[in-house]
């Protein structure tokens, strides 16, 4: 089994990364959250692999950490996703934002990957909601960073109450803390303009 690959990027599409490891090309499926954040082609990436072994064909799945493909093992580890359908879930919602839509039961938000239906989504919940933590999220060390009491929450009051304001909007929890959680330089804006910004990342 393949652990990783390690060499340069030689083409990058939304679902497909080509790795050049000693002159060797690699075709690597990624979800379109690793795509955008590969580094540019010609220089140097390293990707977590999964191989799917089929009768028909052998395939590569990588991500940029061990978090996205941990998460990526327990989701086709649920009866009827399997690696297509989870690197389509971990296309819309990054690591951290699926486990913290799990957590909250946010149905919604993972079924707007391409393929994913209602009830799929709810399996996911259903069986991985006591495998998960939000203490293993980027959300959770932020929150035990700062001393907070409460799981779930964003890390300084303008994010949870941008957050909130979203949830009241209709927004489901998990893609309102990824988008405010998107906004760079918060921490020199109020909760208006943290909202303001944040509503312009959901168009």
């Amino acid at each position: 089994m393949i652990a990783y690959v390690k060499g340069t990027v030689e083409d990058i599409s939304e679902d497909n990364a080509i790795i050049d490891v000693g002159g060797i090309g690699y075709n690597v499926r990624i979800s379109a959250d690793t795509a955008a954040r590969l580094p540019g082609i010609g220089e140097n990436a390293k990707l977590y692999t999964y191989t799917s072994v089929r009768e028909d064909a052998v395939q590569l799945y990588g991500f940029l950490s061990k978090n996205d493909l941990d998460i990526f093992r327990q989701c086709i580890m649920v009866s009827g996703i399997g690696p297509k359908g989870a690197l389509s879930i971990l296309s819309v919602l990054n690591a951290d934002a699926l486990r913290f839509a799990i957590i909250t039961g946010d149905a919604k938000a993972i079924s707007k990957a391409p393929g994913v239906g209602t009830k799929t989504a709810e399996r996911l919940i259903l069986e991985l909601k006591g495998k998960v933590s939000v203490q293993d999220t980027m959300i959770g060390r932020e929150i035990q960073g700062a001393g907070a009491a409460s799981p779930g929450m964003a890390d300084t009051p303008q994010k949870q109450e941008a957050v909130e304001a979203l949830v009241s909007l209709g927004y489901g929890n998990a893609e309102a803390l990824k988008a405010v959680n998107a906004i760079q330089g918060i921490e020199n804006m109020d909760s208006g303009a943290v909202l303001k910004a944040a509503l312009k990342k959901m168009f």
